[in-house]
């Protein structure tokens, strides 16, 4: 609802604002041909010029009409009512449930937005804008793309008739600045023995698989990791939606999956990309998250020399993660399973297990060793968990604790010149 108090008369006027941005959108419409090359500064003094005209507006404070011009310019050029949680720099998520159901993340919490949208029609056409930007194709006989933002924020949409409550937009967001290693420590979800510890192992080119539930911050730290890799090498990332914000090195080249043309043909795999990654000379692999039979691939990579490189997968727990692996592979290979466990226990050095927490915050859970495959089994040695000594204020007070365990494989930090303490 749209409030207006006249200046004579004490008792504001309920007005909705819904149908004044429309009002104000069809003048424009009309005196505009926006299919030409027209500025935005010229769209925004028509909007004024209207606003002018309008009685209705009359008596409004000067913030309230700023935020109304800001509205319906957001309606013409941009992404309507999406445009300020796009901009907003506290919201995480954004995730739109049909045209009158709009939800987001913010500090960890889930809230309704007040706004809606304006009819089918229009969220349709900003659901074809973000796609259309990054050429992807959705439609009833490809219902569902993920892709990105030129911000890097990542999309996924449902349509109709497979999303059921109308067209479905999850939308999550990267912040406006990349968090760093320092933020995590500023925040508690990380210490310095832990910090310098995952720096030696990265340097010294211990492959490190990262695991976490959705929302855990898995991309985000593997991005922060990404940070201590020296910037003499050369690097590959692989994924299926770029995200993943790595600044130090020169030597980058990055790797994103195409879906099926509407012949469905002509897709790029990341199982296609990392065979491909193989003969473009890396130093390292980075790949963005492990969904499927890729995994097949990731382990052969890893296997034959690419040490130092990093992957993500969805996992309860560092045993859980290994347990999904299993599955990935034998879901594109027929293989025995014993087979499949050794692979892997040859493989990856090292698991990071995130979560999320009760309070919403999110920590490292977990820092484990995979020391060996013996008996059928993988064997884990867990190095760092993360205790938890209380609550204050509505937080979870903890931190990550050493086990009495220590790194058994030292190898790698031996060739490279590395000593642990």
């Amino acid at each position: 609802m749209y409030y207006i108090r006249l200046k004579n008369n004490s008792k504001p006027i309920v007005k909705e604002k819904l149908s004044l941005k429309q009002k104000v959108k069809h003048i424009i419409m009309e005196q505009v041909d926006l299919s030409k090359e027209v500025e935005d500064e010229t769209i925004l003094e028509l909007i004024d010029e209207v606003l002018l005209e309008e009685e209705s507006v009359r008596g409004v404070s000067l913030k309230e009409k700023l935020q109304l011009q800001r509205e319906i310019f957001n309606g013409i050029r941009r992404l309507d009512v999406l445009q300020e949680l796009i901009e907003s720099e506290t919201i995480t998520e954004i995730m739109i449930n049909g045209v009158d159901n709009i939800f987001v993340e913010e500090a960890g919490k889930l809230r309704r937005w007040h706004q809606s949208f304006e009819s089918k029609e229009k969220l349709e056409d900003i659901i074809q804008q973000m796609v259309s930007k990054v050429n992807r194709i959705i439609n009833e006989a490809n219902p569902i793309v993920d892709v990105r933002l030129l911000d890097g924020s990542r999309v996924n949409v449902v349509l109709p008739p497979i999303a059921i409550n109308g067209p479905i937009v999850t939308i999550r967001k990267f912040p406006f600045h990349p968090i760093t290693m320092e933020t995590l420590l500023e925040i508690g979800s990380i210490t310095n023995e832990v910090v310098d510890f995952l720096k030696k192992l990265v340097v010294a080119k211990y492959n490190i698989f990262i695991s976490g539930g959705t929302g855990s911050g898995k991309t985000t730290f593997l991005n922060v990791l990404s940070n201590f890799i020296p910037e003499e090498e050369r690097i590959i990332t692989i994924e299926d939606s770029a995200e993943l914000q790595i600044r130090n090195i020169p030597n980058l080249v990055r790797l994103e999956t195409r879906n099926a043309n509407v012949e469905g043909e002509n897709a790029i795999t990341i199982r296609d990309l990392i065979k491909s990654s193989l003969r473009m000379r890396p130093s390292r692999i980075i790949i963005g998250e492990v969904r499927d039979a890729a995994a097949i691939d990731m382990l052969n990579a890893l296997n034959t020399g690419h040490d130092g490189s990093l992957s993500t997968g969805h996992g309860n727990s560092s045993h859980d993660i290994l347990s999904r692996l299993e599955t990935l592979v034998l879901m594109g290979m027929d293989i025995p399973l014993l087979a499949v466990r050794r692979q892997i226990a040859s493989a990856i050095d090292i698991v990071i297990h995130l979560g999320r927490l009760r309070d919403k915050s999110r920590k490292i859970l977990e820092v484990a060793e995979i020391v060996d495959f013996k008996d059928g089994e993988i064997l884990i040695n867990p190095l760092y968990q993360f205790q938890e000594d209380g609550m204050k204020n509505g937080r979870i007070i903890g931190k990550l604790v050493k086990t009495q365990n220590s790194l058994t494989n030292i190898e790698k930090l031996e060739r490279a010149g590395i000593a642990m303490e």
